[in-house]
C-alpha cells in the first residue's frame, strides 16, 4: 500500500501487548507520532521499530492536553487518532487512503465496534459507538480530561468503515480503568462546580444499569450482557459516590 500524507497520532503507555498489531494496520501513512507516558514495558522500542517519532511526556489524568501536544508534533496534512488496542479495518486503511489521494477537507465520523475477549457483544455499554478520528491538521486539537472532545474547523462526515476496539483483556484491567475514570470524571466535575444530592447517588447508578440493559439492549447479549451493565451501574455509583464526598469535604477527600 502506498504511503499517504497522514500523521498517524497515539498516545500510549505500557502498550507492548497492543501496539505492534495496531500499528500494522496503519501502514498507510507516511508519519507516526507516538507520546509516551512513562512505560516500563517494550512500548517505546516497538514504536521506533516503525519509524515512529517518540515523545516523553506524563499523561497527569489529563487525555486532552496529550493528545494535542501530540498532534502539535504531526507534520502531515492530515491526522489520524487511534488507541494501541484499536485496529483499522482492511476496509478503513483503504478509505483513508482514497480520503486522503482526494483531500477531502472532512472531520471524518467512523463507526468503532468493540470486541470483548471470548464474547461477541454488540449492545448495552460497549455497543458500537461513533468516534471523530480523520481529519485535516490545520486548526485541529483535543479539549477535555476523561472523554475529551476532538475539536475541527472543518464539518463532519460520516463514513461506514469501521475501526475494531478490543477492549478489556480480564476484569482486573476492566476495574482499574473503572477506578480510574471514576476518580477523574469526579474531580473534573468537582472543579467544574458541579452538584450533586444523596438522592441523585441513589438514582443515578440504577438509571445508568437500566439505560444500558434495556434500552441500549444489553439484555440482548445474555449474561455477560447482565454484568457488563451491572458493572456500568458500579462505575456510576463510584463516581458519584467520589463527587459526593469532595463536596461535603471541600475536595479533601
Amino acid at each position: 500500500m502506498n504511503k499517504v500524507d497522514v500523521s498517524i497520532v497515539i498516545i500510549a503507555r505500557n502498550e507492548e501487548n497492543n501496539l505492534r498489531e495496531c500499528l500494522e494496520s496503519c501502514s498507510f501513512a507516511k508519519e507516526i507520532i507516538l507520546v509516551d507516558d512513562n512505560s516500563t514495558d517494550k512500548t517505546v522500542e516497538i514504536a521506533k521499530e516503525f519509524g515512529a517519532k517518540v515523545y516523553t511526556r506524563s499523561l497527569d489524568g489529563n487525555w486532552g492536553a496529550q493528545q494535542t501536544f501530540a498532534i502539535d508534533k504531526a507534520t502531515c496534512s492530515w491526522i489520524f487518532l487511534i488507541d494501541a488496542d484499536e485496529r483499522c479495518s482492511d476496509a478503513l486503511q483503504n478509505k483513508i487512503v482514497d480520503l486522503v489521494n482526494k483531500n477531502d477537507k472532512f472531520t471524518y465520523v467512523i463507526k468503532r465496534i468493540t470486541k470483548l475477549r471470548h464474547y461477541n457483544i454488540g449492545h448495552g455499554p460497549l455497543r458500537p459507538d461513533y468516534v471523530i478520528r480523520l481529519m485535516p491538521n490545520d486548526g485541529a486539537r483535543v479539549d477535555g480530561y476523561v472523554h475529551p472532545q476532538i475539536i475541527s474547523k472543518y464539518p463532519k462526515q460520516n463514513i461506514k468503515e469501521h475501526i475494531i476496539h478490543y477492549s478489556y483483556t480480564d476484569w482486573d484491567q476492566y476495574y482499574r480503568k473503572m477506578n480510574q475514570y471514576g476518580k477523574l470524571a469526579a474531580d473534573k466535575y468537582f472543579k467544574n462546580g458541579k452538584k450533586i444530592s444523596f438522592a441523585a447517588v441513589i438514582y443515578k447508578p440504577v438509571w445508568a444499569f437500566i439505560k444500558v440493559y434495556f434500552f441500549n439492549l444489553g439484555i440482548l447479549d445474555g449474561k455477560m450482557g447482565y454484568m457488563l451493565a451491572a458493572n456500568h451501574a458500579a462505575y456510576t455509583l463510584q463516581k458519584y459516590v467520589r463527587l459526593y464526598t469532595l463536596e461535603k469535604t471541600k475536595g479533601l477527600l
